[in-house]
């Protein structure tokens, strides 16, 4: 069925993105599309100090970059999360043909996701202080670790004058951005909207602080094989950095202009388990909830989705508990035994966890998954659970007509948010 009528359709007219899979949003893509891992050992002399106690030394480091649109004297007054971001944004205003001399800067705002913002920052001053004194920080301190940072230096550079905010519900806050920029939109506050995640977590402190949670995978000896969602085998998720940017306009806006038009964002659906800080609701329940409001807001019945990019972490817990929610919404339309027809992969058996960036990352391959009819896939699937009765697209991409793709994202503190794009037409 068609959505539901809106007073405002939102359409996405550009995409950037810096991820261990490709510098740009089009070589993402294709290391998703080919089915190619990100993951490898992890590099920096930070790690050297307690290297030695690290039971987790690998990731989903981006090595080997050095931004394009960031001038080197620009970058060392930032935290590596607002270098990403920003190298982000000026690919997706790029991708767009947006000439900002020729719209309105007080309709145009920007709402970023980040679930940690500036940690490297913290663990650098930190080390100052203990090391040299409180007046050898740097004067640079508080402005690189601020959460708002990457939405703030954005604005600054485009000089962006509309709605502007950053959400911090950990790996959900790309998610919760995207939604909060379409509702923007539709209230008539912003004809353009800059919106996306940035993370730079894969820092001592956090590897560290996951690990010791025994969150994170240990596969030392095969970094590219630990993400593994779904399968038997999985034994924790890959921490990741990452970000990914989105230019959405308007569709009066965009078609004035004569913009190309990618995809319809069709907004979503926002929950919390009230459960539990870090586990997920074991049956699902707020994921479940996320999905049902997301389908309720836009209109669609659960057979107009044709595939789901899944929050799919590679954890015991968290896999199951997708599956379960998947499972209770899509009823035999999800299930394969029963010839449904949905298919459900994870692009972070490939590109790790990004945490708060990870939403954005994901709906590259929902946007492709529409625009293109391409599937990516859930790498090193060997052995599925036996009780999982969904086509997860094992190990290779696959072609097929989507008209609508979800993007389920979760995150510590019981966030849920399923963003929903769809073919334009």
């Amino acid at each position: 069925m068609a959505p539901a009528s809106r007073s405002t359709r939102v359409v996405i007219t550009g995409f950037g993105a810096v991820t261990n899979l490709g510098f740009n949003a089009t070589d993402t893509w294709a290391g998703m599309r080919e089915g190619r891992s990100g993951i490898s050992a992890l590099e920096g002399e930070e790690f050297q100090k307690h290297w030695d106690k690290y039971s987790v030394k690998f990731g989903g480091q981006v090595k080997n970059w050095t931004p394009s649109s960031v001038e080197h004297r620009e970058a060392k007054r930032l935290d590596r999360c607002s270098v990403l971001g920003l190298e982000a944004a000026a690919e997706a205003f790029k991708h767009s043909g947006l000439d900002l001399t020729k719209v309105d800067h007080e309709r145009c705002g920007i709402i970023i996701g980040s679930g940690i913002g500036g940690i490297r920052t913290i663990e650098e001053g930190m080390w100052v202080l203990v090391d040299r004194g409180p007046d050898r920080l740097s004067p640079f301190t508080v402005p690189r670790l601020m959460p708002n940072a990457t939405a703030g230096n954005i604005s600054i550079k485009y000089g962006l004058k509309g709605p502007s905010s950053t959400h911090a519900t950990a790996c959900a806050s790309s998610g919760h951005a995207m939604v909060d920029a379409y509702h923007t939109m539709q209230r008539g506050e912003a004809d353009v909207m800059v919106v996306g995640g940035a993370e730079a977590a894969c820092s001592p402190l956090c590897v560290g602080a996951f690990m010791t949670m025994k969150a994170l995978s240990s596969r030392n000896d095969a970094p590219t094989r630990a993400s593994r969602p779904f399968d038997v085998e999985r034994d924790g998720f890959v921490l990741s950095e990452g970000a990914a940017m989105f230019i959405l306009e308007t569709e009066e806006h965009a078609k004035k202009r004569g913009a190309t038009i990618y995809a319809e964002f069709l907004g979503g659906g926002i929950s919390t388990d009230a459960g539990h800080i870090t586990a997920p609701d074991p049956e699902g329940g707020g994921a479940a909830r996320s999905m049902s409001i997301a389908l309720k807001g836009t209109g669609l019945n659960t057979t107009d989705i044709d595939y789901v990019n899944a929050h799919g972490t590679s954890t015991p817990l968290g896999d199951k508990a997708e599956v379960a929610a998947v499972t209770r919404i899509f009823g035999d339309h999800a299930r394969k035994s029963k010839g449904g027809k949905l298919m459900m992969s994870s692009t972070k058996s490939m590109h790790g966890h990004c945490l708060g960036a990870s939403g954005a990352v994901e709906l590259i391959a929902c946007i492709h998954a529409v625009r293109d009819g391409i599937i990516a896939p859930t790498i090193n699937l060997d052995n599925p659970e036996p009780d999982f009765d969904i086509d997860f697209v094992p190990n290779h991409a696959r072609e097929r007509r989507i008209r609508y793709a979800m993007n389920n994202t979760f995150g510590f503190g019981g966030h849920n948010v399923t963003l929903v794009v769809g073919k334009y037409a």
